[in-house]
């Protein structure tokens, strides 16, 4: 069989269905990895290829999809003998059928750099195994993709890769990128012949995700699951029938899928009917336009980016959220520091990992009853991809259209055996997932993200910087200065980061105050002359030498930024406007 002269005669090709989910369901298999089974049990992988063989597909995958996992961990020799143990079952099995057998290479855990290599290390045993045909599956971001597809062009000139993502609902991968930006990216590249969508979704969500996606410039794939699993006695179910799945992937076909198969969940008793289904002559068609044109929707005004915009200072004042239902405080401050000089005021997300009140309905509160333009924290600490989607969205209808995106702190130690961490993503992944989120918004967000100019290795913290602004980024607050080291990175910064710079100043208000930063906080260091200037001070001294240090540190950094980042200690607001008035005497505020 040749799957080329298949696609270009716009007859469905057929894959298999789901090997681990169906390994797994097998009398005495429960909790096993199916793929070491293609060297300790042999004879079990060759039925369940065999069996989807006689169901009517075209192709089977070897059971390697894991492998790359064991590749990436070290372990060379166990991902060589379970790759070739695989490829020797499915070539049996194949044996007396016409079909082929694609090599499967799913994702590699967590963002090591040199994916790219251990995709070619294991392409290259299929190779030498005398398998020619590709399925790269369940990707969450293109790494490695290009690096595979070359070498493959290098190595097999006529070798066939399909290129397969993992979307939601919504079009978006675990990583946060957007399904049809990598899906039209790879399509494009030399040495790839098919990309599509597999897993996570039923094939109705995968059915109407498909139906949106813009004509692509090579055949398209689409394997769904069978449904959405159910947990009963720790073991997963799938409860999509078979038939149902059938004319889901006919009409599939129809809209433009020419190849299709099953991923979790679906057996061998689904390809056979999905086999009968699509041995009827497909039509394809296009999507029904939509009767009648949408109203235009008219994007909301973001006064913290037109004043950015404008070349005028922006002025950002961050005040703690209170740990209890007591509002007064936190109102009445936001209150004091706008009329101050304050254009936004920073909400922190649980800073330190302990609970407050949340950053966002807070920024909800102050911008519908203050007028008060808010700048909330995100972290990722605390929410999954479903639950900040459903907050961003939130926001915007509140009309919040900028956010801080940190990593976030972690969970303090004592607190873990009853709180536990989130961090799905990290900060650049974030940025990612809002950038693909604001295409679907009337008002996009501008999106801020935090620098550390006190890091010790700062090359690192720009680089990871300039990352974020290739996700979105449209500007970053950085930690304070208060050292002459941290006003050298933030001039390094100025010269290397294009988007917007507020420079942090956070008020030393004791000589206690300046050892506890010191030693306990990370991210911030206080220089020894400015510890030293402490020293024997009172309440209403260090006070004002607390407005006087701000200040000069205001002037120092002016030239290099777009404005500044105050963090207000210990809810001290009145030191905050005495701050304010001073650097307005200083002609440093518009």
């Amino acid at each position: 069989m040749d799957i080329r002269t298949c696609l270009a005669q716009k007859r469905p090709f057929l894959f298999d269905g789901a090997m681990g989910t169906w390994y797994a369901a097998q009398p005495g298999h429960s909790g096993q990895r199916c793929e070491m089974a293609n060297a300790a049990h042999p004879w079990d992988i060759l039925d369940i290829h065999r069996a989807y063989l006689k169901a009517g597909c075209q192709a089977i995958k070897t059971n390697t999809f894991s492998v790359g996992a064991d590749l990436a961990r070290g372990d060379e020799d166990l991902a060589r003998r379970l790759v070739r143990a695989g490829c020797a079952v499915a070539l049996d099995a194949v044996s007396g059928f016409d079909a082929l057998v694609f090599a499967d290479l799913g994702p590699i855990p967590g963002d090591l750099p040199n994916t790219g290599d251990l995709y070619c290390r294991q392409a290259d045993w299929f190779l030498q195994a005398g398998i020619t045909h590709f399925l790269l599956e369940t990707l969450p971001d293109d790494r490695g993709v290009v690096q595979l597809a070359a070498h493959l062009n290098e190595q097999a000139p006529d070798a066939f890769l399909l290129v397969s993502f993992a979307v939601d609902a919504s079009g978006v991968t675990r990583s946060g990128r957007q399904g049809r930006d990598l899906l039209s990216a790879v399509a494009e590249l030399p040495g790839v012949d098919a990309v599509g969508c597999n897993c996570v979704c039923g094939p109705h969500h995968l059915l109407a995700y498909l139906r949106t996606l813009p004509p692509l410039p090579c055949p398209v794939s689409i394997m769904p699951n069978a449904g959405y699993p159910t947990v009963l006695g720790r073991r997963t179910f799938f409860q999509g029938q078979p038939d149902y799945f059938a004319q889901q992937l006919v009409q599939m076909t129809r809209s433009g899928a020419a190849i299709v198969g099953g991923c979790c969940g679906t057996t061998p008793d689904h390809i056979a009917a999905a086999a009968q289904a699509l041995a009827q002559p497909v039509e394809t068609t296009s999507p029904a336009a939509a009767p009648g044109a949408e109203p235009k929707r008219i994007p909301q005004p973001n006064p913290l980016w037109d004043k950015f915009q404008s070349g005028k200072r922006v002025v950002a004042v961050e005040l703690d959220p209170p740990a209890d239902d007591d509002l007064s405080f936190f109102i009445k401050g936001v209150a004091e520091l706008h009329d101050a000089g304050a254009d936004v005021v920073t909400i922190a997300d649980c800073p330190v990992g302990r609970p407050r009140a949340d950053s966002s309905l807070l920024a909800c509160k102050v911008r519908r009853e203050l007028g008060v333009e808010p700048l909330p924290h995100m972290a990722c600490r605390d929410r999954n991809l479903n639950a900040t989607k459903a907050l961003l969205l939130g926001l915007s209808m509140e009309g919040i259209h900028n956010v801080l995106l940190v990593t976030g702190d972690p969970v303090p130690t004592e607190d873990r055996s009853e709180v536990k961490s989130v961090f799905n993503f990290n900060s650049r992944k974030l940025a990612r997932y809002v950038s693909g989120l604001n295409q679907q918004l009337t008002t996009p967000f501008r999106m801020f993200g935090a620098l550390n100019v006190n890091a010790r290795n700062f090359d690192v913290q720009l680089r990871l910087a300039q990352e974020k602004e290739a996700c979105g980024m449209s500007g970053f607050l950085t930690q304070p200065v208060l050292s002459p080291e941290a006003l050298e990175n933030l001039k390094k910064a100025r010269a290397v980061l294009k988007g917007k710079l507020l420079g942090g100043i956070f008020p030393v208000v004791s000589h206690r105050n300046a050892c506890f930063l010191n030693n306990e906080i990370a991210g911030i260091h206080v220089c020894d002359e400015i510890v030293s200037r402490y020293e024997g001070k009172d309440r209403e001294a260090a006070e004002d030498l607390a407005v006087a240090i701000s200040a000069r540190i205001a002037g120092e950094m002016a030239p290099y930024t777009d404005g500044f980042y105050l963090m207000t200690p210990f809810r001290r607001v009145s030191l905050m406007k005495r701050i304010l008035e001073k650097m307005r005497e200083d002609g440093l505020l518009a």
